[in-house]
Order: structure tokens, then sequence, then C-alpha cells
């Protein structure tokens, strides 16, 4: 049980982390996009989000098999392949994880001022200052807000999880996977302490973005 419970800390922190490097700046580009192709892209952005999970495992288990675009390089350069390993259980997670913390950072970066943005501009600001001493800045709360809930999201991720990563005890079990086993094997207890542990965990989530916008409005 703490083996599944750390590697499902393990996996939502490193969804995140690598999720947040893509989405923050993808979500300044989008937001700052005032041409009409902005809400294909903020909608094909978003679409893991009304996907089935099972179409999102799917999708990773074809694009990293050993015969898939992504997988074939990776086994070609490494010898090895991402399918059922934790790593996968990462990718799942953020992928999933994904529009969440995009379109949190996005409406964060809609709400900042442009004219302080271009006040820094007449200052002679360079565009990656803007970002890092304006624009980021003033998007902060939204941001981390987002990554909040994209990391309850992570951890109570299964059906993709459980389609590239596979059900492996020791290895690539997260605490959904532990308690689908222990439900599966007429673990009634375990498996209702477990739901109460990550139950417990997204509820003290919630209520810290509830503080974050809270902070915001004031």
């Amino acid at each position: 049980m703490l083996d599944a419970v750390w590697r499902t800390v393990f996996v939502a922190a490193a969804a995140v982390f690598l999720t947040l490097l893509v989405a923050t700046p993808l979500a300044y580009r989008v937001s700052r996009w005032k041409s009409k192709g902005r809400r294909f892209v903020d909608a094909l952005l978003s679409v893991p989000m009304v996907l089935p999970p099972t179409v999102v495992g799917f999708a990773l288990l074809w694009s990293l098999g050993r015969r898939g675009p992504a997988g074939k390089i990776i086994f070609q350069l490494t010898g090895s392949s991402l399918v059922f390993t934790v790593w996968a259980a990462v990718i799942a997670a953020s992928v999933v994880s994904f529009p969440i913390l995009y379109r949190s950072a996005r409406t964060a970066f809609d709400k900042v001022n442009p004219r302080l943005e271009d006040v820094a501009r007449t200052l002679g600001v360079s565009e990656a200052e803007l970002f890092w001493r304006v624009s980021f800045p003033l998007a902060r709360r939204g941001i981390v807000a987002g990554a909040v809930l994209g990391t309850a999201r992570a951890m109570g991720e299964f059906g993709a999880t459980l389609m590239v990563a596979g059900n492996i005890p020791g290895l690539t079990q997260t605490l959904p996977l532990a308690i689908y086993e222990a439900v599966q094997g007429g673990r009634d207890m375990e498996a209702l302490g477990l739901s109460a542990l990550i139950a417990a965990v997204g509820m003290a989530m919630l209520l810290l973005v509830d503080q974050l916008e809270t902070k915001e409005t004031h």
C-alpha cells in the first residue's frame, strides 16, 4: 500500500512539473494570439479533457509502443520501451492533466492588464523579460491553482494509466490501480481505506484552490 502511495505522489509530481513546462508558455502564447485560429487551437489543446481515458490510453499505447512513431524512435535510441513502465504512467497523467493546467494558465494570462505589458514594452523590455517580470507574476496564482487541480487529476488517473502502464505491483501500480485490485480481490476494507485517503487529499487540494482564488479576488 505504502509503495503505491509514494508512486502516486511521484507520478503526479513529475506529471505536473512536465506539464507546467509545456502548458504555461503555450497558454501565454494562445492568450496573446488575436487571430481567428485561437479558438481552434484552444479547443485542440483541451481535447484530452473531453475524451474517455481509455481513448487517451489507446492513443498513448499506439504512439509509445515499439511500432508507434514515438516508441520506435525511443526504442532505437535507448533499446527499451516506455510502455508498462512508471514513465508511461507519468506521461498518461501529464496528458490527462494538461487541459486543466493549460486552461487555468490561459485564463490567468487573459486577466493580466495589457496596458501593463504595453508600458513595459515602451521601457525596452524584451519579450522574455516581459513574460518573467510582468505577465507571469501577475498570473501566478491562477497558474498555481491550475497546478493544484492538475495534481489532483493526475493522482486520480486510472483508465489511461491502466492501458499504457498496466497495473504492475511494485512497478506501475498507483493508488487508483491499487483500489481497483483490492476490489477485484474482495479486499473491501483495503479499498475503502485507500479511497478515503485519495478523497481526503483531493478535498484538501480543492480547499487550497478555493483559498488561492479568494486571495486573487481581494
